[in-house]
């Protein structure tokens, strides 16, 4: 789950981003949409404990984050968290199956070549293991990159962007997979977009799960 309380992040630039207050429980798809610079990043930012907020509390994947150091933070994300950014960040030096592996060593986890297996093979890339970064395309690529992010099976998964310039019918099967993967772990979904095509779609597929939507606008102050 989610709890958010009178949360904002300022920049070193001195702009202020304020968030409306969300309870997003267990389960639930959330929907973080508005335009381009309105904070949608920054907000999956601080629910990653990537960055911290200036004021108010948050509350993910049932840890309170203020009462958890650095150190603390990361080994926190590493088991909780599956992140799908927009910029996909697959090493070019290692094939497939190594870039997961990498996954589960910066999570602190012995090389669990079962599990990874068993990951590429439920989101249809276990061919691809062997293959680098260079030799996929764009849709495998993301595949491969949601199944790092799920390989912990975390509590949450957030995405951002997810269809940025896929063409319709990738979109849609990136947005039904995240979907898929979600409810097969019972995972709460963030999925940050301003991507009508992606609202749509959501409408239509995900409220046998639930839908909660979040509207950002841009207040820098």
């Amino acid at each position: 789950m989610i709890c958010t309380r009178s949360l904002s992040y300022r920049y070193t630039a001195g702009a202020t981003l304020r968030f409306p207050d969300v309870d997003v429980p267990q389960g639930v798809t959330l929907l973080l949409s508005g335009p381009s610079g309105c904070g949608k990043s920054t907000w999956l930012a601080l629910m990653a404990g990537l960055v911290r907020p200036t004021t108010g509390q948050l509350t993910v994947a049932g840890q309170s984050l203020a009462a958890l150091d650095a150190v603390a933070t990361d080994a926190w994300r590493a088991s909780s968290i599956g992140f799908l950014p927009q910029k996909l960040h697959l090493s070019a030096a290692l094939n497939v199956r190594q870039n997961l592996a990498l996954a589960q060593w910066a999570a602190g986890l012995a090389e669990n070549r079962a599990a990874i297996d068993a990951v590429l093979a439920a989101l249809g890339v276990a061919e691809l293991a062997a293959r680098r970064p260079a030799q996929l395309s764009g849709g495998q690529a993301q595949r491969v990159a949601l199944a790092r992010a799920v390989l912990h099976h975390p509590k949450v998964i957030l995405a951002d962007e997810p269809s940025a310039s896929l063409d319709d019918e990738a979109a849609a099967n990136a947005v039904a997979l995240l979907l898929a993967t979600a409810r097969a772990q019972s995972a709460t979904l963030v999925i940050a977009t301003h991507d009508a095509r992606v609202a749509a779609q959501l409408a239509a597929e995900a409220p046998a799960t639930g839908l909660q939507r979040l509207q950002l606008l841009r207040n820098p102050s």
